[in-house]
């Protein structure tokens, strides 16, 4: 069974810093690009980040760039995303997501994602 399964998540202060881990399994999701979205009470899901197989290939949302970095472990086959200098507008369900119908690129969005996770919940007090 294919899987995304996100760790990581909590309660945060204002300008700190948390680390959420997606750990795969099921499958290699080696060439498939990945990425973190978020989705916060009565709005949409959007975008946080995403990268490449490799993670030559990076792109962040305006809302956290400088701030968040994603990076991959492939040895491991583990999808992070560090947080930090956080805001309470970061509060949100933070979601792991593979794009496992293609190989090399990138994808941007959610329904070029076919493998999610459940999500994990990020609340960060002002």
């Amino acid at each position: 069974q294919v899987q995304l399964v996100e760790s990581g998540g909590g309660l945060a202060q204002a300008g700190g810093s948390l680390r959420l881990s997606c750990a795969t399994s099921g499958r290699t999701f080696s060439l498939s690009p990945m990425a973190w979205f978020r989705q916060a009470p009565g709005k949409e899901r959007e975008l946080v980040a995403t990268l490449n197989w490799n993670g030559s290939s990076t792109y962040y949302s305006d809302s956290v760039k400088g701030r968040f970095t994603i990076s991959r472990d492939r040895a491991k086959n583990t999808v992070s995303l560090q947080m930090n200098s956080l805001k309470p507008e970061d509060t949100a369900v933070y979601y792991c997501a593979a794009d496992t119908r293609l190989n090399f690129g990138m994808a941007y969005a959610a329904p070029e994602f076919d493998v999610w996770g459940q999500g994990t919940q990020v609340t960060v007090s002002s």
